[in-house]
């Protein structure tokens, strides 16, 4: 099996948004194309549709006018099946229906050449699955695009049980070859992006029925301080909620309903609502006629004015700060003069006095994974825990969060010191590990779960999370960062497991056998 040559014939199975995407890309990189579709009129919709958005294009001067026509005249419809006998790749793009996928399969099968490339665009079914009926399941392929096709530089190509090695090659070249970027990946729920990206969204639902914040705060504390560029919430809406839900459902399905992936009732009773999200006018949030949501507010903290020092206690290197370490210096260029009072070991019984000093006998240090129950209730003054943020040195929010004992006195002091250092400050209720802390640790965690099985390898991972959804880092890269700080995102995870014992957070034995070769994350 080899690359289809260039100006050969392509074929598109599907006229759907996905569809007619990938048929313009297919287009535009100098293959005549063949869209076909079972709903009468669609396929010739379709090239209709595409035609003018490539003279719209060239007419705003995104893509030479010249490619442009060529690229239209490469363009036609096809009325059955047996019109694309003689294209060198098919490429599926039909409803997530296993048994509809498989009976197109089987008679594209009948019809193209023995050296045709067969590709399914399915985003959640196993591509395995789909090519098990056919005489010849070699040469099937995974080719998942992601939406919109002709913009996002992401393909995901997924090699089923019996993908040969020379259909792959050729996948990945034939991906390259239309300017983007692939990435391979075993048959596996979810695939790469799909499978980790689960508890970006998870985490979220369940912090607000967990009643640790808003949606609105969430969204904008994993936005200024995570450096995700869009929040779950306002992404679940973009995407759509019905969309996001059936997504979780199969991959939870395809996992004998591991409860790694359970769904959330929280997402269920917006979908039971019809709130699907911004293409009903209300998900999470409620839409105006402008698009843009009219109930998006985070909860921030009023101007409190900075205090001219501040006491930090520390133990040898342990100063209660590890990866937000940096944001001190953010605070002390906003004025606040940071004294550095080095503790006693032989007189200190716990490690509750180590961070900066708050009134009534609290603390401020970085958020560490315990619970409530061990780490907040180890000092009587309690403790506010501050959260990660991807880069401490350019957040423009910081969130904290006070222990049930903690006197008012000392929140409030605690916002005043952040805001020193000239960020929004956002006040969420306890939760082991942190608003942000607990997303990325369980991002990480099923990176390194897929590393582990050898679903994909670990560049895969990271170039698909970063290119897929636009994370500010690859989950594999951010844990390895993250343990140069001196964090053990495992205990995050064990300790989330301990609070929540319902199986979702199992630590994967990834970190250990990392641990143990003396390797990074990324080396496993």
């Amino acid at each position: 099996m080899t690359l289809p040559a260039p100006g050969s014939p392509v074929a598109v199975v599907g006229a759907g948004t996905m569809g007619a995407g990938i048929a313009l890309v297919a287009a535009q990189s100098g293959h005549p194309v063949r869209i076909l579709d079972v709903r009468e009129g669609a396929a010739q919709a379709a090239v209709d549709q595409l035609r003018a958005k490539l003279a719209s294009l060239a007419e705003r001067g995104k893509v030479d006018a010249d490619g442009a026509r060529s690229a239209s005249d490469r363009l036609c419809a096809a009325a059955s099946v047996a019109d694309l006998r003689d294209v060198a790749l098919v490429v599926e793009a039909v409803a997530e229906d296993l048994e509809v996928k498989r009976a197109l399969f089987r008679d594209l099968e009948a019809v193209v050449g023995d050296d045709a490339l067969l590709a399914t665009n399915t985003s959640s079914l196993s591509v395995t699955a789909v090519a098990a009926a056919l005489q010849r399941p070699e040469r099937v392929v995974g080719l998942h695009f992601f939406n919109p096709a002709d913009r996002m530089r992401l393909v995901e190509v997924v090699r089923g049980d019996a993908t040969s090695e020379a259909v792959v090659d050729a996948a990945i070249e034939l991906a390259r070859s239309w300017g983007k970027t692939p990435v391979v990946c075993t048959s596996t729920p979810g695939f790469i992006v799909n499978r980790v990206a689960r508890p970006y969204y998870g985490e979220a639902q369940r912090m607000v029925e967990e009643g640790v914040a808003d949606p609105a705060t969430i969204d904008a504390v994993l936005r200024e301080a995570g450096g995700f560029p869009l929040g779950p919430f306002e992404l679940t809406d973009l995407v759509g909620q019905d969309v996001n839900l059936a997504v979780s459902k199969s991959v939870w399905a395809s996992t004998f309903h591991d409860p790694r992936y359970a769904p959330t009732v929280f997402q269920q009773r917006l979908v039971d609502a019809g709130r699907y999200g911004r293409k009903t006018g209300r998900g999470v949030f409620a839409y105006g006629p402008d698009g843009k949501p009219a109930d998006a507010e985070p909860a921030t903290e009023p101007p409190r004015p900075a205090p001219a020092q501040a006491v930090l206690h520390h133990v040898d290197d342990d100063d209660g700060f590890c990866v937000m370490r940096p944001f001190l210096h953010r605070i002390e260029a906003g004025g606040v003069t940071i004294e550095r009072l080095l503790l006693d070991v032989e007189d200190l019984e716990d490690d509750d006095e180590v961070g900066i000093e708050l009134p009534g006998g609290a603390v401020l240090r970085e958020v560490n994974g315990s619970s409530p129950l061990d780490d907040w209730a180890a000092g009587e003054g309690g403790v506010v825990h501050l959260d990660w943020a991807h880069d401490p040195a350019t957040c423009t929010r910081v969130v904290l969060s006070p222990s049930p004992q903690c006197p008012q006195e000392a929140v409030e002091a605690a916002v005043a010191l952040c805001q020193a250092a000239g960020v929004a400050v956002s006040v969420v209720g306890p939760t082991p590990a942190g608003v942000v802390a607990r997303t990325v640790s369980m991002l990480v965690n099923e990176a390194v779960e897929l590393l582990l099985r050898r679903e994909a390898s670990a560049e895969d991972v990271d170039v698909a999370m970063i290119l897929g959804t636009s994370y500010p880092s690859g989950p594999l890269q951010w844990g390895d960062r993250l343990a140069e700080a001196g964090v053990d995102v495992a205990w995050f995870v064990s300790e989330l497991n301990d609070q929540f014992p319902i199986g979702r957070y199992r630590p994967s034995p990834g970190f250990q056998l990392a641990s143990v070769r003396g390797v990074r994350l990324r080396d496993l």
